[in-house]
C-alpha cells in the first residue's frame, strides 16, 4: 500500500466537460485521472442516475487493504472481478469514496449513494457512461484512495 502523502489543502475537482478528476493541494495540481460521469446527464433527483454538481466532501471510505477489482455490494466486499469478465452491470469495484453534498441543491447526494469508485468497464473511462457516480480505472481509484482522507472537499462542475 502506498504511504499517505501529507497535503495541507487537498481537494478534488471533477470536470464533466473534460471527464477529468484532479487532485489539488492548494493551488498546486498534484495529479489528474480520466474519469466517467453520468450518461444520463446532470441532476439532483433521486433515482435519476444523474451526476450532481457543486460542493461535496468525502464522507466515508471503503476498501482499505482489499485487492483491486474487489466487487462491492452495499459497500461490502462480495468477490473479485476478473479482467475479461462482463463489462455490463456498472459494478462498483476496488475502492469507494462516498460523497456527501455540502449545498442545499445536492444535500441528498449521500442518500443517493453517489461515489467515486472503480469499474468493470474501464474502456468507458474518459467519456460520459456512468449511472451517476464518478468512475475511475481501478488502479487510479486505488491510488487516489490512499491520497485523500474523509473530509476532503470535492467540487463537481460542468
Amino acid at each position: 500500500m502506498q504511504q499517505m502523502q501529507q497535503f495541507t489543502q487537498p481537494r478534488l475537482e471533477v470536470s464533466i466537460g473534460t471527464q477529468l478528476l484532479s487532485l489539488w493541494d492548494g493551488r498546486r495540481l498534484v495529479k489528474q485521472w480520466p474519469c466517467s460521469t453520468s450518461k444520463f446527464g446532470i441532476g439532483f433527483t433521486p433515482g435519476s442516475n444523474q451526476t450532481p454538481l457543486g460542493a461535496f466532501r468525502v464522507a466515508e471510505k471503503h476498501g482499505d487493504g482489499l485487492p483491486e477489482r474487489t466487487i462491492f455490494k452495499s459497500r461490502k466486499p462480495v468477490g473479485e472481478w476478473q479482467p475479461g469478465g462482463p463489462t455490463d452491470g456498472d459494478l462498483i469495484l476496488s475502492r469507494i469514496l462516498w460523497l456527501e453534498g455540502c449545498e442545499e441543491r445536492n444535500a441528498n447526494t449521500f442518500d443517493r449513494y453517489i461515489y467515486i469508485h472503480g469499474t468493470n468497464d474501464e474502456g468507458s473511462i474518459g467519456r460520459i457512461a456512468s449511472h451517476g457516480c464518478v468512475r475511475l480505472k481501478n488502479a487510479d481509484v486505488a491510488a487516489l484512495y490512499d491520497l485523500v482522507d474523509v473530509g476532503t472537499p470535492v467540487w463537481i462542475g460542468e
